[in-house]
């Protein structure tokens, strides 16, 4: 982390606020008052930070933001004070791939918000971008004045101002924040971040947890060789990542076996996500309305986060290993993939890729027998684009991009408080007899199970072979005019 001062441009209006100002109107800030600001504190690696422990105010268990950080923050009379700073970032989506943003405070997503139920919060916002924004809190309850709608709430923060907000955090839960101005561009561009509003004494509602992780879902439409997102976009994605970072870039999440582990996740992208996890059950015991009280859960293995929602996970892990964990709509597990790329599936490309490699010599017929053959070789890109399915674990290839990454689960992982606590501690190591494997020379299988004959042709499907394809027309069932009913 570093720290920076900010030339801030222009005169600005309004009054300087004290750590005793009580306008319920975010405000911005006179020149003369600048250098009494909390220094902004930047980051710029994508790796994931270990949690901050708070220096003073009240005590809580920190977040661990995956491929992110905690903002610091200056205690002034009583009052928790953070500096961020919306610019232009460049952020590293894997390694081999950047990407122009919009973020805060040297990062897209911005650092994480953390708090107490009860503290009251100052947050000095500086507007380096190119045009006017605004932040809204999501989720909290505040002042209408301090809500950050720019034009409804208050006046949008003009370029090379800042503007200060304040207000008590009321509740305990899992929040965001983002901008209300120009939201189709400066959302699309990645202005967004986490906010974690910890309990100020033990809620019924809310477990102690040993691990808490958190992360936004966002995604880009970002062209091949290109490196700034298309923000008028509406429904057809290409890049679908956590907090900004796309499989392999996205870190593991690595815990001690039994641990009680919460996740919390938000979703700022312009669908919905069911997230799924591997070898283990979760609860979702919170969401961005708050706790959910225990009578109202239920085991699950995947929940769908949908647009602007929060939800938050937990489990026991209880089982070994290195196990999946990411959205299950496919494609959101892939990487720059195109939408009208045609099925070729047992469509034979022998002949034509002969002709067209006379054409264009390296040319490779792909498709065939699938798209995992994609994983496996090496193919020439554009400059700054990421394969469609990359990463590599302990048995090959694994296929898999975008939304994805695992939660390793060790013995001798340190608890989340050590040094080393989130330190990754490479691939599971399987118990001999444990892993799946090719049935070996001299076996005996069991014979293949034919399915029942079809009712309509009397004939059982083969086994291994040619599939025979019916048609079956509809029957007549009369006249029928379907303009009137």
């Amino acid at each position: 982390m570093s720290t920076r001062r900010l030339f801030l441009r222009g005169a600005l209006g309004g009054a300087a606020l004290t750590a005793t100002h009580t306008a319920l109107a975010a405000e911005r800030v006179r020149p003369g008052s600048l250098l009494g600001l909390p220094e902004p504190v930047l980051q710029n690696t994508p790796d994931t930070q270990a949690p901050l422990t708070p220096p003073n105010g009240r005590p809580y268990r920190p977040v661990l933001t995956l491929n992110g950080w905690t903002l610091p923050w200056r205690m002034r009379d009583g009052v928790k004070e953070f500096h961020l700073v919306a610019e232009p970032v460049v952020r590293e989506i894997a390694p081999g791939m950047k990407a122009r943003l919009w973020g805060y405070n040297g990062q897209s997503p911005g650092p994480t918000i953390e708090v107490v139920e009860g503290d009251r919060v100052r947050i000095y916002v500086t507007n380096q971008l190119p045009e006017v924004t605004s932040v809204h809190w999501h989720g909290q309850r505040l002042p209408n004045g301090m809500d950050g709608v720019s034009g409804l709430t208050q006046p949008a923060i003009p370029v090379g101002q800042t503007c200060v907000y304040e207000f008590v955090a009321r509740r305990p839960g899992t929040f965001m924040y983002h901008p209300h101005a120009d939201e189709m561009v400066q959302m699309a561009m990645g202005m967004m971040g986490f906010w974690v509003t910890h309990p100020k004494q033990p809620h019924p509602h809310i477990a102690q947890v040993d691990r808490d992780i958190c992360f936004l879902l966002n995604a880009y439409d970002i062209e091949p060789g290109a490196s700034t997102p298309k923000v008028n976009t509406m429904l057809d994605f290409n890049l679908w990542t956590w907090n900004s970072r796309a499989f392999p870039g996205i870190d593991s999440i690595n815990v001690r076996q039994g641990d009680r582990v919460r996740i919390r996740i938000g979703n700022l992208t312009m669908t919905n996500h069911p997230i799924h996890i591997h070898g283990h059950e979760f609860e979702v015991t919170g969401t961005d309305g708050g706790p959910v009280p225990k009578s109202a859960r239920w085991p699950e293995v995947t929940t769908d986060v949908a647009v602007g929602q929060m939800r938050q996970v937990e489990f026991i892990a209880d089982e070994l290993g290195d196990w999946a964990f990411h959205c299950h709509k496919s494609h959101h597990t892939m990487n720059a993939m195109g939408h009208n790329v045609p099925n070729l599936i047992g469509v034979k490309q022998d002949d034509l890729a002969r002709e067209i490699n006379r054409l264009v010599p390296g040319y490779m017929a792909m498709g065939e027998t699938g798209m995992h053959e994609m994983a496996e070789m090496e193919m020439d890109l554009p400059d700054n684009t990421l394969p469609m399915m990359t990463g590599t674990g302990p048995f090959g290839p694994i296929g898999m991009g975008g939304m994805f990454t695992t939660v390793k689960v060790r013995k001798d992982q340190p608890p989340a408080s050590h040094p080393d606590g989130h330190k990754d501690p490479g691939w599971y190591r399987h118990p001999k007899g444990t892993v799946a494997r090719l049935v070996g020379e001299g076996e005996t299988l069991p014979d293949a199970t034919r399915a029942p004959a079809s009712p309509h042709t009397g004939h059982a499907p083969p086994v291994g072979g040619e599939v025979e394809l019916t048609v079956r027309k509809p029957g007549h069932h009369g006249h029928m005019d379907h303009g009137q009913h």
